[in-house]
């Protein structure tokens, strides 16, 4: 049974209910996710080879501080960083280290700001200079498994139908969905319900009622869609090292459909990648 909550009456812990925010939390949400999209547009030029993930870490720390937001990941269930940083087969929670990024790597930047309470919390794809084709295949298809999930997003349908959106196309071109990690409830909690599985069946899960703000968040391997942490308790790395990609936006239901909180406003939501044309 799922219960449906008017968010000002719920309190800040996940009770299991479903929040229905208002037009003012929509508002209030905009501009969390704008900042925190603001800074994966100024990470495009930032991401080369030679640049070390800790200093991408130490960048999205010093943007949230001189606009007011703190990062939600930073000491978050002792997590150290303001970032995750997933390179290559890492399939997503990636800690930043001192190493450099290298020529045909592609990286993972998950970034969550915090912003008068609410949480802008969103993840792109980088190409580190010239990629090999296969990559960049996988960028294209984890894009589009994203954009597929949200077009299925309205007012009456069911959250499963993100998932059997994702899968389908995901699997029509030979990759698999990684079944371990799910979206999520977002807003003034970092993770609230419903967790958004990126796969299933469209009759499937908690119907998707207005006012309802979550992330979609594909995780798609080039290879098998297992997965496995590593002793650090946070890296999770494809089990046969196969490559593997997210993107991840933050919408909300509304009366029509869905608003994507996290758009890039420079027009990156894919960078590295040629123009989109759908």
């Amino acid at each position: 049974m799922v219960n449906y909550i008017d968010a000002v009456a719920a309190p800040l812990k996940n009770t299991g209910a479903i929040r229905l925010y208002s037009a003012d939390d929509f508002a209030g949400m905009r501009k969390a996710c704008l900042l925190t999209a603001r800074c994966l547009d100024e990470l495009a030029a930032i991401v080369k080879p030679g640049v070390t993930t800790n200093a991408i870490d130490r960048f999205v720390f010093e943007f949230g501080m001189d606009h007011g937001a703190l990062p939600a990941t930073l000491n978050y269930r002792g997590y150290k960083y303001s970032v995750c940083t997933s390179i290559n087969h890492v399939v997503c929670h990636g800690m930043p280290d001192d190493k450099p990024l290298r020529e045909g790597d592609i990286v993972n930047i998950d970034v969550t700001y915090v912003l008068d309470g609410w949480h802008g919390d969103s993840s792109r794809m980088y190409p580190v200079g010239q990629i090999k084709r296969a990559a960049e295949r996988l960028l294209e298809v984890t894009y589009e498994c994203l954009m597929r999930g949200i077009e299925a997003v309205r007012p009456g349908a069911r959250t499963g139908a993100i998932g059997q959106a994702i899968q389908t196309y995901a699997e029509a071109e030979r990759c698999s969905v990684v079944r371990d990690f799910c979206g999520h409830g977002v807003g003034r909690l970092f993770h609230d319900t419903p967790n958004i599985l990126h796969y299933g069946r469209a009759d499937e899960g908690p119907e998707l009622r207005e006012g309802m703000i979550f992330t979609i968040e594909p995780m798609i391997n080039l290879g098998k869609p297992h997965v496995k942490v590593l002793t650090d308790g946070w890296t999770a790395v494809t089990r046969d090292r196969s490559l593997s990609a997210q993107y991840e936006h933050a919408v909300g239901v509304t009366a029509t459909g869905c608003e994507v909180f996290t758009l890039s406003p420079a027009g990156l939501d894919r960078p590295g990648l040629p123009p989109l044309k759908r």
